[in-house]
């Protein structure tokens, strides 16, 4: 039984909050490249801002991916005759 629990759930909602910003963060690039204006802008929104704004969407995600890796650490670590505090 791991008592990791609430790390494990909080890298959950890390992973699932990281996925819907990517999406949003997608959809906002697109609509950007939309509203501005000329090749060479479209071009740098496309190639210098959709980087950097996936990049930053992508934080909760590395974040949750880290929790998980310390739960598992903690459970390996854990040997069956210690009792939880």
């Amino acid at each position: 039984m791991s008592r990791y629990k609430t790390l494990r759930t909080w890298s959950l909602f890390l992973i699932v909050v990281g996925v819907i910003s990517i999406i949003s963060a997608v959809i906002g690039v697109i609509g950007w490249a939309f509203a501005v204006e000329g090749v060479w802008d479209t071009l740098g929104v496309l190639f210098i801002g959709a980087p950097i704004v996936v990049l930053l969407a992508t934080w909760p995600i590395a974040l949750g991916q880290a929790m998980r890796a310390i739960a598992d650490i903690g459970d390996a670590v854990v040997t069956p005759d210690q009792r939880p505090l």
